[in-house]
């Protein structure tokens, strides 16, 4: 079940009230009569016991059928009681007395609780006898004690009950307490069960009127002569109210002769039996009646006795029957043929060809087998179906807290969708700004330095215009600072993409403090080269800039005569630091060195120096592989 798909539980569940619906009822009788077989109490459930039914000839057996005696509880549910938890089915004949063992079953197979059928196959062993061992008891419900009880059992050769009142014998019996146990009532062919099939329409039961001849006949006629051997009584069901106003027996004669005939006046007639129920223990819902085959066409059921006027506050008697089945070969051939009276009185309500029309109040006549069958059937699938039910309704419960779970993720989903969708556009914003940030600083820094390098190389071209050697190389520099700005505007919206720009930081620093400090009295040191070629482009230009920036803003307005520059890098920190002896700084740090400091993620900090100048100090943590 575990391994059925949701879907495949669903069509099988359809599958059970499908079948259940085309199947035979729990139908339960009422009223008294004979009940089974019941072994002798026990204190304990480990007692033998056993029931043996000797059928008088080896048969082929296909199927064995025990019905349960069944009580009803205090909740008004009826269950199986005193069913044996383990038993086994021993077959065999008169010269192997041992037999063999057919089937077992112990509590592990959870035969219990019922109130079907319980079928074992045979698979068509020959036999001659059939015993029914109990090893473990079950509880009989009113007294807490240990039996071993049956309501009926039917062994199948074919579609004949070959144990239908045959002998019966038993390791115990309780007859003596309660004569409605007795081993021979467990072959007696009366069961707990009122025949309700799931098909057919209703049929009232037939009844002769009351006003005629006390001993009235019913024949019918065969259409041709057929080897008979069993005819079954279903008896006149009253209503379906509860109580009923008659018991069962109603329109049952004390003593009726059953006679078979070849001639249609019975002058060649037979007697195949004599129904003579001397207690109510003779009587049951369907008397399943067995003789000798004797081959006729016609059946006559001829009353010798009627039933006692007393017996039912007066009444006149009456004969009659919900239906009469005649078997040969284990097939009623008596369906649908006619019947006729020794009387000509009739009651329109119930015809006489209700008595042969295969129907009872409830629906369709099933054979005897095929009946159990179905309620064996409907047993399994009754069990089964509370099993599907539960898991199902288990992944019904699994599936809609799946459900909630997937409707809050996809509120999650979303809202992370709307908040990612919101993160990205704020840092597109701030990739935006942070670019016109790098490339205003960029032309800031880089361009403008360069332009003022330039121009004070004019202003000092111009003062040596009589000196055509000092001329000469001003003109070179500036041709050199030329192009090196024209390369800087190339790439001024992204350095990274300047091949061959900064790439030795250290020299590139000391080359342009030479040209921007030209005529002061600059001083530059470095300490772990190393370390300052492992850092990526992006921080080699910034810190170049941010250097190259400070060496401007000393030129520009701080009045020095000598600067110096430190620059110190281990692997885990960079310091970069700018010294001038001129008059201080006014204000704060210049906003073009913070946004610098900024874009280089490094920390910035001026102060004033023992000279009376400023220092520009510069820290930059370092990752493990370098930044």
């Amino acid at each position: 079940m575990k391994n059925r798909s949701l879907s495949g539980l669903e069509q099988r569940l359809l599958e059970i009230d499908t079948h259940l619906s085309q199947l035979a009822n729990y139908g339960l009788g009422t009223g008294i009569g004979a009940i089974g077989y019941r072994s002798t109490a026990h204190e304990t459930d480990n007692h033998s016991e056993w029931i043996e039914i000797d059928f008088g000839k080896i048969v082929p057996l296909n199927e064995v059928m025990l019905v349960p005696a069944i009580r009803r509880d205090t909740g008004s549910r009826f269950q199986a009681d005193g069913f044996p938890l383990h038993f086994r089915l021993v077959a065999g004949t008169d010269e192997e007395r041992e037999g063999q063992v057919v089937a077992e079953y112990t509590d592990m197979d959870k035969v219990l609780p019922r109130i079907a059928p319980f079928a074992i196959p045979c698979g068509g062993i020959l036999a001659s006898w059939i015993r029914i061992e109990a090893e473990q008891l079950s509880l009989r419900a009113f007294d807490d004690l240990y039996v071993f009880q049956l309501s009926e059992i039917l062994a199948f050769s074919s579609e004949a009950n070959v144990a239908l009142h045959k002998p019966a014998k038993a390791s115990s019996n309780m007859n003596i307490e309660n004569p409605g146990w007795d081993a021979r009532y467990v072959v007696d062919g009366f069961m707990p069960y009122l025949m309700d099939a799931a098909e057919g329409n209703q049929s009232v039961a037939y009844l002769s009127p009351p006003d005629i001849d006390p001993t009235p006949s019913l024949m019918i006629d065969l259409g041709q002569s057929f080897p008979l051997s069993r005819v079954h009584l279903h008896v006149v069901d009253q209503s379906d109210t509860l109580p009923q106003a008659f018991l069962g027996d109603f329109g049952i004669p004390k003593h009726m002769r059953i006679e078979g005939a070849n001639s249609s006046d019975f002058s060649d007639a037979k007697p195949l039996l004599d129904l003579r129920p001397e207690t109510i223990y003779d009587m049951g819902p369907i008397m399943m009646l067995a003789f000798p085959e004797t081959t006729v066409r016609y059946l006559r059921f001829k009353v010798l006795e009627p039933t006692p006027t007393a017996l039912y506050g007066g009444i006149a008697p009456r004969m009659g029957f919900a239906e009469i089945e005649v078997f040969s070969k284990g097939r009623n051939i008596a369906l649908n043929k006619p019947v006729s009276t020794s009387f000509k009185l009739s009651a329109p309500d119930r015809p006489l060809s209700n008595l042969t029309d295969g129907l009872n109040i409830y629906g369709s006549i099933l054979p005897i087998r095929e009946w159990l069958t179905q309620l064996a059937t409907r047993h399994e699938f009754e069990a089964e179906r509370p099993r599907i039910s539960e898991e199902l309704n288990q992944r019904y419960t699994r599936q809609k807290k799946n459900l909630t779970r997937m409707s809050w993720l996809a509120v999650l989903l979303a809202s992370g969708t709307i908040i990612t969708m919101l993160v990205d556009r704020i840092i597109r914003q701030r990739a935006i700004y942070r670019t016109r940030e790098r490339i205003a600083a960029d032309l800031h820094d880089e361009l403008g330095a360069n332009i003022h390098a330039i121009g004070l190389l004019g202003d000092l071209a111009q003062a040596a215009k009589n000196s055509p050697e000092k001329i000469d190389k001003l003109l070179q520099r500036m041709r050199a600072l030329t192009e090196r700005t024209g390369a800087a505007a190339r790439h001024c919206t992204n350095l990274l993409e300047a091949q061959g720009l900064y790439e030795d930081l250290v020299e590139d620093m000391r080359r342009t403090s030479a040209r921007i400090m030209a005529d002061l009295d600059h001083t530059i040191s470095f300490d772990g080269e190393e370390v300052l070629k492992r850092l990526k482009p992006r921080k080699r230009i910034d810190l170049f800039l941010f250097y190259k920036e400070c060496l401007i803003n000393v030129l520009r307005h701080s009045g020095a005569t000598r600067v110096t520059t430190q620059l110190t890098a281990n692997s885990k920190e960079l310091d970069l630091t700018i010294t001038d002896n001129g008059h201080g700084l006014i204000g704060e740090i210049p906003s073009s060195l913070k946004r610098r400091a900024r874009l280089l993620g490094a920390q910035m900090s001026s102060e004033k120096s023992e000279t009376g100048g400023t220092r520009i100090c510069l820290s930059l943590k370092l990752k493990k592989f370098g930044v």
